[in-house]
């Protein structure tokens, strides 16, 4: 998929349109994770430093409902983040469209950093109404899209946009295409993907496109019992979906008949009660008595895992291997966490629990990539043409 980039367009003296994705979690008023800001930063910088430019941001926040402007969804509190990381003034608009926002674009100097206020304040955003698209393109003479956790939306800030002014990607979306890309078409191999999370529901789609590629899957997490009970093992009170029972059983089959190796897991640490504070039981086979809930992987299934990873070139992680969020049912996901950044192959990593596991472990810096779109990475991975970049190609 060749797009432009950034790179590829004279932004001399311009004002540059940029869609950012500041959608990062908020708790009690304080940002817990700000890789997605961090993320963004190498293309604000490179954009700086041409000569007269001045960076307007534009990014959603959260879910207002119907385009309702409440302050827990305003992004001011990431533009005081934004100016704490890049140590430099960032100017925060009273709103995203509007008299005010054309005054204060119009009014800026070169070097100047305005970020917009939430887009998804409008309804028109989601709806990808190409009026709402037009009033965000005439604050810019250029449009650079970098937000790639949502660029599998057709939305106004990052497909409609496109379409009114000189558009291209961001290094950020360069990068993610540049790891994923390969993945889905040629990969090195072997090739080991790791696939956990809580639904088949959710995955089936991705885990069908790897086997194309892949000489071997991992499956664990939530989704891990479905597969389980469709090999006809007991579950207990695990987490099942009974409409995916069939949907399973044809996966299986069809990684038979391409022979790619699924490892599921052998051995489970359960408890009595879906609670932080349950009491870790470990089953030491995948017959899990009926009073019991499969919470995490064992120590069989972690060195089964270890085993299959030792001799990979390029490695996909998405999604925990058991519940990640209980601390007594971490083990399983961060002994994978481990596996992976020790590893010496390619390593990608998507996927929300994934990446708090990888950063809150200092992983980060020993991955190849830690991709900042779950859903947008999962849906390329899976082949689909994603809007926000379909938008920018050459």
């Amino acid at each position: 998929m060749a797009v432009k980039s950034v790179k590829d367009i004279d932004l001399t003296n311009k004002k540059v349109l940029i869609r950012v994705d500041f959608n990062v979690p908020v708790i009690d008023g304080k940002i817990t994770d700000a890789t997605r800001i961090t993320a963004s930063i190498p293309t604000i910088d490179y954009i700086l430093k041409q000569k007269g430019t001045t960076v307007i941001l534009m990014s959603h926040l959260g879910r207002p409902k119907g385009g309702e402007k409440k302050p827990e969804f305003s992004l001011s509190i990431v533009a005081n983040k934004l100016s704490e990381i890049l140590g430099k003034k960032v100017i925060m608009a009273s709103d995203c469209i509007g008299d005010a926002v054309e005054k204060l674009v119009k009014e800026s100097k070169p070097g100047d950093i305005i970020l917009l206020e939430n887009v998804r304040y409008y309804k028109e955003e989601e709806g990808n109404d190409p009026e709402f698209a037009k009033k965000l393109a005439k604050l810019g003479d250029a449009y650079i899209n970098d937000a790639f956790g949502t660029a599998h939306r057709a939305h106004a800030s990052t497909e409609g946009v496109a379409k009114y002014l000189p558009s291209a990607a961001g290094l950020l979306i360069e990068k993610e295409v540049k790891f994923l890309e390969p993945i889905l078409k040629n990969p090195k191999k072997p090739f080991v993907a790791v696939i956990g999370g809580a639904k088949v529901s959710s995955k089936i789609a991705v885990l069908e496109s790897l086997l194309k590629t892949c000489d071997a899957m991992v499956i664990g997490g939530g989704m891990s019992y479905t597969f389980l009970k469709a090999m006809g093992k007991k579950i207990g009170k695990s987490l099942l979906e009974e409409d995916y029972i069939d949907t399973a059983k044809k996966f299986i089959k069809a990684a038979a008949d391409k022979k790619v190796e699924i490892i599921f897991p052998l051995d489970r640490v359960c408890a009595k009660e879906f609670s932080e504070n349950a009491e870790p039981i470990y089953i030491e086979n995948n017959e899990i008595p009926d009073e019991l809930t499969g919470m995490d992987i064992g120590p069989k299934s972690i060195e089964a895992i270890k085993k299959c990873l030792a001799t990979a070139q390029t490695i996909v992680w998405n999604g925990p291997m058991g519940v990640f969020e209980f601390k007594n049912f971490q083990k399983g996901t961060i002994a994978v966490a481990e596996m992976v950044a020790n590893s010496k192959a390619i390593t990608v990593i998507g996927g929300g629990d994934s990446v708090s596991a990888i950063n809150e472990f200092g992983y980060a810096d020993k991955v190849s990539h830690v991709s900042t779109g779950g859903g947008a990475s999962l849906e390329y991975l899976e082949g689909k043409p994603l809007p926000g970049i379909v938008a920018l190609e050459k």
